[in-house]
C-alpha cells in the first residue's frame, strides 16, 4: 500500500505563460506498479504517478520539456523512466540511479535512450552518503559520455563535500536548493555555501523544492528570497523543476500551477527566467532550440 500522498488531482493553471521550450528539470514517474513494480527494500511506496499523468500536468502548465529523475522507490530498474523517455518523442531527458554493478554497456544503453546524468542521494532518509568507491565507479563510467551528477544533499553537508566535488571531471547539480531551511535565513552557513557555488564553474543548482525549504504551508512565500538569490548568483547554471508528484511531502501538497507563478515572483526579469527555464536546461541536457509559438 502507498505510504505517501498523491499529487493534487486538479492543480491550478498558472497565471503566467511559460516561454517556448520551458523545461521542468526535476520530476518523476512512479509505476504504474502493475507494469513497473517498485523495488524491494524501498524506503517509501508512492501511489502510481505514470507517464500519462505527468504529460497531462505538463500540458496544463505549458511545459514542453522535462528531466525525469529516477526515483529511489524504483531502485536500479529504469523501466518506467525509459518508457516515459521513449513516449516523449525526444522532449524528455533522464537521470539514472547507478550502483556498484553498473556497466559501460548499461550506461551506453541509457545514453541512447536519453539519459544524461546519474543521481546520488546523501540524505539520511534515502540511505545516506554513497560508498566512495561506488561514487568513483559511476563517475568513471559516465564522464566519457558528457553526463553530469545530480546530488540530493543537505546544504550543511556542502562545505565538507566541496573539495571532492570540485575535483570531479564533470559538472554536478545540487537538487532542491540543497534542502535549505528558510527559517535559518539567507545568512545561514548552508545558504552561504550554496551561493559560493557561483565561483565553482562546474556547479549547477535546481531551484526546485521550494515547499521543502519553506514552512510546508502554501504559498511558500518565505522560500522566494532563496530562489531569487540563487537565480541571481548562478544565472547561467540554474534550473527549475516542479518535483512532481512531490514524494514524501510533509506539509501542504504543492499546487504545480502556483509553483510556476512563484518562479515569476522570484524572477520578475523575463531574460533571467528564459535562461532558467529554456537556455540552461537546453545546454546541460542537449535539447534542440525551441520552436517559436
Amino acid at each position: 500500500m502507498p505510504d505517501c500522498r498523491p499529487p493534487l488531482a486538479s492543480p491550478s493553471r498558472p497565471s503566467h505563460a511559460l516561454p517556448p521550450g520551458a523545461c521542468d528539470a526535476h520530476c518523476h514517474v512512479f509505476g504504474p506498479a502493475a507494469v513497473f513494480p517498485y523495488a524491494e527494500g524501498r524506503s517509501y511506496t508512492p501511489p502510481d504517478a505514470p507517464y500519462e499523468a505527468m504529460a497531462a500536468l505538463h500540458a496544463r502548465l505549458g511545459v514542453e520539456r522535462a528531466v525525469l529523475v529516477q526515483a529511489n522507490c524504483h531502485g536500479a530498474d529504469h523501466g518506467a523512466l525509459l518508457d516515459a523517455l521513449a513516449r516523449s518523442g525526444g522532449r524528455y531527458r533522464g537521470v539514472a540511479l547507478l550502483g556498484a554493478h553498473a556497466t559501460g554497456e548499461e550506461v551506453a544503453r541509457l545514453h541512447a535512450a536519453g539519459v544524461r546524468a546519474a543521481r546520488f542521494n546523501f540524505v539520511p532518509h534515502l540511505g545516506g552518503a554513497p560508498d566512495p568507491a561506488v561514487f568513483d565507479h559511476v563517475v568513471k563510467l559516465i564522464a566519457p559520455l558528457g553526463w553530469h551528477l545530480c546530488l540530493h544533499l543537505d546544504g550543511a553537508m556542502l562545505p565538507g563535500l566541496l573539495p571532492r566535488l570540485t575535483a570531479l571531471p564533470l559538472p554536478f547539480v545540487i537538487d532542491h536548493m540543497g534542502r535549505l531551511k528558510a527559517a535559518d535565513g539567507l545568512a545561514s552557513p548552508a545558504m552561504r555555501a550554496m551561493l559560493a557555488l557561483a565561483e565553482v564553474p562546474q556547479a549547477w543548482v535546481k531551484v526546485s523544492g521550494i515547499d521543502r525549504i519553506a514552512s510546508g504551508r502554501r504559498p511558500y512565500a518565505e522560500g522566494l528570497p532563496f530562489v531569487r538569490a540563487l537565480a541571481e548568483a548562478l544565472p547561467d547554471r540554474c534550473l527549475w523543476g516542479t518535483d512532481w508528484p512531490h514524494p514524501n511531502v510533509a506539509g501542504d501538497m504543492p499546487d504545480d500551477g502556483e509553483l510556476v507563478d512563484l518562479l515569476f515572483q522570484a524572477c520578475p526579469d523575463a531574460a533571467l527566467r528564459r535562461r532558467i527555464l529554456v537556455d540552461n536546461p537546453a545546454r546541460l541536457y542537449g535539447f534542440e532550440p525551441p520552436r517559436e509559438r
